[in-house]
């Protein structure tokens, strides 16, 4: 085989992304360029890669195969850049992602832990889905995902091998209203009371679910407002503009203006904080990056 660089971390970045267009936009190329690396990419595999649907792109089990390797080769290439460059050779970076409230959940105390337990690691971080930070996971784009899943809680994705993964603790949904809005003064509020009032929601689509919304809603919610930044969010809450679900542990973080709500007349809505890498043994940065998170949560 005879392959480029590039055409590796094309290959990473369609796998992570789902989709030539996501692809292009994030390596800055055209998707014209994006679809010449991959179309060489299969010529020289001798082998089909990506398997074209409609809601995006995956990869074949060919295509699975050569993104193992793409990953080694790629990292290596990264350390020999390190050394080349005279970067401190004990230094370890890791590459985290989490869903989006994971950073105020989990974040400062872990980086905290790191800083006193494993000073030579450096630790970079980017929000997401869990679906989304899976397949960054799996493209080798980052080291560690910190996950989150709901009941039945069901394995993580259904590639080989499995994923490593480890349930770091659990968190209660609470539904998040103005203090001094219709339910001022109150804890709770009955599943029924909460039908028809407008919602603020993260943006959603066919491989991401509805956030913000309350999952035993009954009938059709009413998303008055997208937005997937927690201060956005909250301020639309603390004025009176709609109502959203929050994890009960971000409780002492809240707006003085905002209360949260534990829902009455349904199911507790109970979400597990999982911790997963790829298998094998880790690099010593990411166990002490793993210990360090499971400890915080």
């Amino acid at each position: 085989m005879d392959v480029s660089s590039t055409g590796l971390r094309v290959l990473r970045q369609i796998a992570e992304s789902g989709s030539f267009t996501a692809a292009a936009a994030r390596l800055g190329y055209t998707q014209s360029a994006i679809s010449r690396q991959a179309a060489a990419l299969e010529r020289s595999a001798g082998a089909a890669l990506f398997e074209r649907k409609p809601d995006g792109v995956r990869l074949t089990a060919a295509g699975l195969s050569l993104l193992r390797h793409a990953r080694t080769i790629l990292d290596s290439l990264a350390a020999a850049e390190r050394d080349l460059n005279g970067s401190a050779a004990r230094a370890e970076l890791v590459r985290v992602g989490l869903f989006v409230s994971a950073g105020a959940l989990l974040l400062p105390d872990a980086l905290t832990r790191l800083a006193q337990d494993s000073p030579q690691v450096t630790v970079t971080t980017r929000e997401g889905a869990t679906p989304g930070l899976i397949r960054a996971l799996r493209a080798g784009s980052v080291d560690v995902a910190v996950l989150t899943s709901r009941p039945p809680h069901r394995p993580s994705d259904g590639e080989s091998p499995p994923l490593r993964v480890e349930t770091a603790g659990e968190v209660e949904l609470r539904v998040a209203a103005s203090a001094t809005g219709v339910f001022a003064g109150r804890t709770s509020a009955h599943v029924d009371e909460l039908v028809g009032l407008p919602w603020i929601a993260a943006p959603s689509s066919s491989a991401e679910p509805l956030l913000g919304v309350w999952p035993g809603l009954p009938g059709r919610p009413r998303v008055a407002h997208t937005a997937r930044d927690w201060l956005t969010k909250l301020r639309l809450v603390a004025g009176g503009f709609g109502v959203t679900t929050v994890p009960s542990r971000m409780a002492p973080l809240l707006p003085h203006d905002v209360s949260l709500l534990r829902v009455e007349g349904a199911p507790d809505e109970v979400r597990r904080i999982l911790v997963a890498r790829l298998p094998g043994r880790p690099a010593p940065g990411v166990a002490a990056v793993t210990r360090a998170l499971i400890a915080s949560a």
